[in-house]
């Protein structure tokens, strides 16, 4: 009878070692969900947290990892409008406005960040995404205008 679920590999059961922070933050970039990161380092978002609050390496880094999770979103998002790729792999609607309203929510936090690492305030960073993001609407508008038009 075939499994339910997949065989958990050795690695996978295996204590986290010293590299979880390493697969933590990766994850993290690729996916701005620290849950997630947590199960792929195979450690408790406590422990996480724990760390974030003990390391301020870490939490530079952590912060960092947000910061390319959600550019890569913002990317994928910008992809997607320009290619009218509107599924998923599975066939589903690909949910813009949550994608559109998890970025804006992240604004703010990355623009904190981004203020303490690049000594600037986060006026600043803000009005920077800010005029990035009408930029990306004006592109947008203009795409479409010009896809739209006879030609």
């Amino acid at each position: 009878m075939a499994r339910a679920t997949p065989a958990r590999s050795r690695r996978d059961t295996a204590a986290p070692g010293r590299h979880w922070r390493t697969r933590f933050l990766d994850t993290l970039a690729t996916s701005s969900n620290v849950t997630r990161a947590a199960e792929a380092a195979g450690i408790n978002l406590a422990r996480a947290y724990r760390t974030r609050r003990a390391e301020p390496d870490f939490a530079r880094a952590w912060q960092a990892a947000l910061t390319d999770g959600y550019l890569h979103l913002e990317m994928e998002v910008i992809r997607r409008l320009r290619e009218g790729d509107f599924k998923t792999a599975d066939g589903d609607k690909f949910d813009f406005a949550n994608a559109i309203r998890l970025l804006s929510a992240h604004r703010d936090s990355a623009a904190r960040g981004q203020s303490q690492t690049r000594d600037v305030s986060a006026a600043e960073v803000r009005a920077s995404i800010d005029r990035k993001i009408e930029e990306i609407r004006r592109r947008l508008e203009r795409e479409k205008a010009r896809k739209g038009s006879p030609g």
